[in-house]
């Protein structure tokens, strides 16, 4: 018999919702995606470094990352990146770059039709 596990962070299962919402309003396939991701169990969810972010981005880029963002490595260019959580070095790394930390909930009311977003995992 398989076990039934549904989230307890209401912050996630609000967001789930969320992403399902604005992904059938406005045929935007990248919020569908990301909540799939988000349904599965917390221990999968992506662990991003700034040096991936550095290495796969260009200029302006917006990132979005299922997970956490961690802090190590160097970034040299100015990117939104939103996600999850970010570590206290992520975040100042990326807003030593003039890039911007969001959360997931901000970037989808930014982006609701989910245009020119990448996902990192």
């Amino acid at each position: 018999m398989t076990k039934t596990t549904t989230k307890t962070n209401p912050r996630y299962s609000a967001l789930i919702s969320t992403l399902k919402e604005t992904s059938r309003a406005n045929g935007a396939n990248v919020w569908r995606d990301i909540a799939k991701r988000l349904e599965a169990p917390c221990n999968n969810y992506a662990e991003v470094n700034i040096s991936k972010i550095n290495r796969y981005t260009q200029d302006g880029d917006i990132i979005l990352v299922p997970g956490k963002v961690l802090g190590s490595g160097v970034l040299t260019q100015k990117v939104s990146v939103a996600a999850i959580q970010f570590s206290e070095s992520a975040e100042e790394k990326i807003t030593d770059a003039d890039g911007i930390c969001m959360t997931i909930e901000e970037l989808v009311k930014q982006n609701p039709e989910g245009r020119k977003v990448r996902i990192l995992r």
